[in-house]
């Protein structure tokens, strides 16, 4: 069911609605090539760099020569470099919030549901390394302003996830007594913590590698919460799979 996603590194609605907000409202000459969209191009540009210097070490000109455009063109679109982090990060990170809502709303069993999310991350992070790079590093686990500019919309990512975690309890799949935002916090940790050690090249990281991630972090994360009877019957398949 995930593959028929796109990636969170892919191009998104609200990616297309935000970059054709920036155009002058005026199309392409009539059998003309389409003017590129400079502010995409930006943010395209803004990732690279970020990714390879670091957020803190470059500079608004590093990123328009990466471009290839003025360095007054960065500041017609955003205010700062802090803005174009900002954006990078809340485009990006809305793709996934919306991914966990669309998935919630289908009637899969949890380990589907969690499996999907998992593999979404995993592929977005194999579609488009650096972005990922620079929304883990320099966001969601950076001790500075930006986490904390934006607590409330990583929260609501283990909000999501918590509410599935929820459900399945409800449901008796899932231990009652283990809380289920400790255990959204737990599945996203493991994820992030791969993401981590690929980002870092502290981990294996080929095609085998991060397709056996998405399996383990379902064994590690769903293995643990699922009630005796639930588990004894997923151990049972998994021997018959082997």
């Amino acid at each position: 069911m995930s593959a028929s996603r796109a990636p969170a590194g892919g191009a998104s609605a609200g990616g297309a609605r935000a970059a054709g907000a920036s155009g002058s409202g005026a199309g392409p000459p009539a059998g003309g090539p389409r003017a590129p969209d400079k502010r995409r191009l930006i943010l395209d540009a803004a990732v690279r760099v970020f990714a390879r210097q670091g957020f803190h070490a470059c500079r608004v000109s590093d990123i328009a020569d990466e471009a290839g455009v003025a360095y007054g063109l960065v500041y017609h679109y955003f205010a700062s470099k802090d803005e174009v982090l900002d954006t990078l990060f809340i485009e990006r990170w809305e793709v996934m919030l919306q991914l966990i809502r669309d998935v919630d709303s289908e009637p899969l069993p949890v380990r589907e549901k969690l499996g999907a999310i998992a593999a979404f991350i995993i592929d977005s992070y194999s579609h488009d390394p650096d972005l990922m790079k620079v929304i883990i590093v320099e966001v969601t686990r950076a001790a500075n302003s930006f986490g904390d500019t934006h607590i409330g919309t990583i929260r609501e990512a283990y909000e999501l996830i918590g509410a599935i975690v929820e459900k399945a309890q409800a449901d008796g799949y899932f231990k009652p007594e283990i809380e289920a935002r400790f255990a959204a916090m737990a599945f996203y940790g493991v994820i992030e913590q791969l993401l981590t050690g690929w980002i870092f090249d502290l981990l294996p990281q080929g095609e085998e590698e991060l397709q056996r991630a998405k399996w383990v972090v379902i064994e590690t994360v769903c293995g643990g919460l699922e009630t005796n009877a639930v588990s004894d019957g997923t151990t049972a398949g998994n021997r018959l799979l082997r």
